[in-house]
C-alpha cells in the first residue's frame, strides 16, 4: 500500500525561489544568467527525485521552469538588409525558452549579441512559464526509472512534470505558429522542450552525445563511406598536429590527436540505428558523419533532430540510379533541383514549395570535385552532371508499371534517383540549414545495368574514397566562409525568427 501519498490528494507546487528578471547589455553576462537559472532549476528537480527515491516524504508537486530571454523593440527601422538573421522585422516583444545553455553557449552569445547590436536594446533574462520535464532535467541519455527505488509505489506524473508532446512541435519552423494578440512573438525556431526532445533522440539514434556534433555534417546511406571516414580520421589522429583534435565514435569512444587508439569509451555491443562519427575541431567547426541507412523516413528523423543544434551546413553523399544513357557507373551527380516523391514531409512542407539550390554550397561542391579529381571546366562534364535528383519512397519502383514513373522522371528532367537526398534538402530548407547533394551513380536500371556483387565490389573500392574526400573538401570550403554569407537569405520567410 502507498503510505506516502494517496492518488487523489491535491498537491501544492514546490518550486525554487522565483528568479527576478534582469536586463543585460552584454551577451556573455546574459548567457551566464540563463545558465544560473537552468542549472539551479535542474538541480532542484534531480535533488527532489533523488530524495524521494531514498524514501523522503512527498511534500508536493515538484516543478521548476526553463529560463527564457526576451527583447522589445519599438522601431520599424531598416537594418543591414544583407543580414539573414540577428534581427526582428517589426516592433514587438519577442521571446524564447532556452535549455542546455552550456552546450549552446557560443550560439547563444552570437545570437543575443547580434540582437543587442542591431536593435540597441537590452536582453531580458527571466524564468518562463514552461516547466522542465523531469526526464529532460537529467539530460540526454538518462534512464529515469522508479522501479526498485523508494518511488516504486508512486506515479511520477503525479508529482513531476513529464514531456508534453502536445506542445512539442515544429509550428514555428513550419511558419504555422500564430500567437494570441497579447502573447510575445517567437525569437527562435525551436522551444526548449523541442530541443530537449531532439537531444534525447540524437543520443538514442546515434549513440554519441550532442556535445560532440560538429557544425558541418555529412550524411551517407552506405557503411563503406563510414569505414573510409573512420580510416581517414584515425590516420589524422595518429599523425597528430592537425587542426582536428579528436575523433569520436558511437559509445562516445574518443581518440585524441597524437593517439593511435581510443583513450576513453568502450565499444558498443551493437551499433545504433544511425551511428554518428565526429571529427572535432575547435568551435564545433569540424565534421560529423552519420550513416542514415536507406530511406526517407530515416533521413527525416535524423535531420529533424540535428537541426536543433543549428549546424552551418549538411550534405548528402550517397549512391543513386543514373537515369541518362550518357552516364557511367562512378559518375557524379550534383543536384540543383529535387523531385519529391518521398512523402514523409508532405504535412510539413507542401510539395509545391520549390527547394532551391544554394549558390554557396553548389560552388563549394563543384570546386571540391575539380580539386580532388583533377578535372576542370568543360572536362568536368566527363564525370559529373548537374541536374534534378528525384527521391522516391519505394526502393523497388522498377517492379511496378514503369510508364508512370518514367514519364514523370523524364518530364522533370531528372538525371538521378535515390531515396534520401530530397528529404535532406527539404528539411534543410524547412529548418534554414544550408544543404547540398553530391551522388555517385552505382547502377542504371533504365538501361539494364543493375548492381551485381562483383561490379559493386569493384565500384566501392575505386569510388568511395574519392567521393568522401570531395565531401570533406567541400565542407572545409564552407567552413572557411563567413557565416553571414553561408546562411542564405533564400532560406528566410516573410516573418522570421531572429535566431539563425
Amino acid at each position: 500500500m502507498n503510505t506516502r501519498i494517496a492518488p487523489t490528494t491535491p498537491l501544492n507546487f514546490v518550486s525554487p525561489t522565483p528568479y527576478e528578471a534582469r536586463y543585460f547589455t552584454d551577451a556573455a553576462a546574459a548567457v551566464d544568467a540563463v545558465t544560473e537559472i537552468y542549472e539551479r532549476n535542474t538541480r532542484f528537480l534531480i535533488g527532489a527525485f533523488t530524495g524521494l527515491a531514498k524514501g523522503a516524504p512527498v511534500s508536493g508537486r515538484y516543478r521548476a521552469f526553463y529560463p527564457q530571454v526576451s527583447i522589445e523593440t519599438n522601431s520599424f527601422g531598416h537594418l543591414d538588409t544583407r543580414l539573414s538573421y540577428g534581427h526582428v522585422t517589426s516592433p514587438g516583444v519577442y521571446t524564447t525558452t532556452l535549455t542546455r545553455p552550456q552546450l549552446f553557449r557560443h550560439y547563444l552569445e552570437e545570437q543575443l549579441g547580434l540582437l543587442m547590436k542591431n536593435h540597441q536594446v537590452p536582453v531580458r533574462v527571466s524564468e518562463s512559464a514552461t516547466p522542465i520535464p523531469l526526464h529532460f532535467a537529467f539530460g540526454e541519455g538518462a534512464h529515469v526509472e522508479a522501479e526498485g527505488t523508494g518511488l516504486a509505489d508512486i506515479t511520477l506524473r503525479d508529482i513531476f512534470d513529464t514531456p508534453d508532446l502536445s506542445t512539442t512541435d515544429d509550428e514555428i519552423a513550419n511558419g504555422d505558429y500564430e500567437p494570441a494578440p497579447d502573447q510575445p512573438l517567437p525569437l527562435a525556431p525551436f522551444t526548449a522542450q523541442r530541443i530537449d526532445y531532439s537531444l534525447a533522440r540524437l543520443s538514442h539514434y546515434t549513440a554519441t552525445g550532442a556535445e560532440h556534433f560538429q557544425n558541418f555534417v555529412l550524411f551517407t546511406n552506405y557503411q563503406f563511406y563510414i569505414d573510409e571516414f573512420c580510416a581517414y580520421a584515425r590516420s589524422l589522429m595518429a599523425n597528430g598536429g592537425d587542426e582536428y583534435y579528436a575523433f569520436v565514435e558511437p559509445g562516445n569512444i574518443i581518440t585524441k590527436s597524437g593517439e593511435s587508439a581510443p583513450s576513453s569509451g568502450a565499444p558498443l555491443a551493437r551499433l545504433p540505428q544511425m551511428p554518428a562519427y565526429h571529427l572535432k575541431k575547435k568551435g564545433h567547426a569540424g565534421i560529423t558523419m552519420v550513416n542514415i541507412g536507406v530511406g526517407p523516413s530515416n533521413a527525416k528523423t535524423i535531420t529533424d533532430h540535428i537541426a536543433v543544434l543549428r549546424p552551418h551546413a549538411w550534405l548528402m553523399l550517397g549512391h543513386c540510379a543514373g537515369l541518362r544513357n550518357s552516364q557511367r557507373l562512378g559518375d557524379y551527380v550534383l543536384a540543383h533541383a529535387y523531385v519529391r516523391e518521398d512523402h514523409v514531409l508532405d504535412d510539413d512542407l507542401p510539395v509545391w514549395v520549390p527547394i532551391p539550390a544554394l549558390a554557396e554550397v553548389q560552388v563549394a561542391l563543384e570546386a571540391a570535385v575539380e580539386e580532388v579529381t583533377g578535372y576542370e571546366g568543360f572536362e568536368l562534364k566527363r564525370i559529373m552532371r548537374t541536374g534534378t535528383v528525384a527521391t522516391i519512397d519505394n526502393r523497388n519502383w522498377e517492379l511496378r508499371d514503369q510508364r508512370g514513373p518514367v514519364k514523370r522522371l523524364s518530364q522533370s528532367r531528372a538525371i538521378a534517383l535515390d531515396m534520401e537526398s530530397a528529404t535532406i534538402a527539404a528539411n534543410g530548407f524547412r529548418f534554414r540549414v544550408p544543404y547540398g547533394t553530391l551522388l555517385c551513380v552505382s547502377d542504371r536500371p533504365l538501361h539494364g545495368e543493375l548492381k551485381l556483387p562483383g561490379m559493386a565490389s569493384a565500384f566501392y573500392r575505386t569510388q568511395v574514397s574519392q567521393h568522401l574526400q570531395i565531401g570533406i573538401r567541400a565542407l572545409q570550403k564552407l567552413a572557411d566562409m563567413p557565416q553571414e554569407k553561408l546562411h542564405s537569405r533564400k532560406l528566410r520567410s516573410f516573418f522570421e525568427t531572429a535566431f539563425q
